[in-house]
């Protein structure tokens, strides 16, 4: 898949070790060449994305300490070095009101998170195939 994907780094920011542990296998099986980073919160993220981290594709946790992903999306709108970054809402969430609230953030997707790897799999293969704006 690694020929068809649109992305050269992503950044997953989740504060559940295991949901980042899995999403870094899947990730590094379907697209190995993609350079992957991880932040356990919005707060961390923020901390590496001033140090000069740019990814191409954010993956964003809702319900995180410090700071959270609703709080981590208002933040990155504000900066006009980040803004451009498509951010994909990763979340255990379904609540219509959570769809509604980070698509007016500046949120490009919202996916919850799947409950099993062949349906992560699929929906990464996918979304990494596609530009997200």
């Amino acid at each position: 898949m690694s020929d068809s994907c649109k992305y050269t780094s992503v950044l997953l920011i989740d504060d559940d070790i295991d949901d980042r542990m899995i999403f870094g296998e899947v990730l590094k099986e379907l697209a190995p060449d993609i350079i992957y980073h991880e932040a356990i919160n919005g707060e961390d993220a923020l901390i590496k994305l001033n140090n000069d981290l740019v990814p191409d594709l954010i993956f964003l946790d809702l319900n995180m300490p410090r700071v959270d992903g609703k709080q981590f999306l208002a933040e990155i709108q504000q900066q006009d070095r980040l803004k451009h970054i498509p951010v994909v809402i990763y979340s255990t969430s379904s609540h219509e009101s959570d769809k509604k609230e980070t698509r007016e953030l500046g949120a490009s997707y919202f996916l919850t998170k799947p409950n099993s790897l062949h349906e992560l799999t699929h929906i990464l293969t996918d979304l990494l195939q596609q530009k997200l704006f």
